[in-house]
């Protein structure tokens, strides 16, 4: 049985830090890049970060380099998005999905295999 499941969002001022937390079945570890995405509020979903498991290889949008870091704990079959420096334009649902790892550097939603449920983070001015 294939599960994601996002959570640790929260309500931060600008400036402020989150880490988010995505908890995966093992299957996904093994054989999936897992990539962090986000939707804002009248927008589409969005890549944001992506990591495999595998040799830890990551992945960033531009807007969020040096700003988030995704890591991942295989023995605990998790992996995080540590967000520094936030701000109001971070504001959305983030989701964590399961994709093959050549898709891994482009991100496409239409390419996501498996989604777990989002968590929303929230970042005021």
């Amino acid at each position: 049985d294939v599960q994601l499941q996002a959570f640790g969002g929260g309500l931060v001022q600008a400036g402020g830090s989150l880490r988010l937390s995505c908890s995966a079945s093992r299957l996904i570890f093994d054989d999936y890049a897992v990539g962090w995405f986000r939707q804002a509020p009248g927008k589409e979903r969005e890549g944001v970060a992506s990591i495999s498991p595998d040799d830890g290889s990551t992945y960033y949008r531009n807007s969020v380099k040096g700003r988030f870091t995704v890591s991942s704990d295989n023995a605990a079959n998790m992996v995080y998005l540590q967000m520094d420096s936030l701000k109001p334009e971070d504001t959305a649902i983030y989701y964590c999905g399961a994709l093959q790892r050549r898709w891994r550097l482009t991100l496409p939603i239409n390419r996501v295999d498996y989604w777990g449920k989002g968590t929303l983070v929230t970042v005021s001015s």
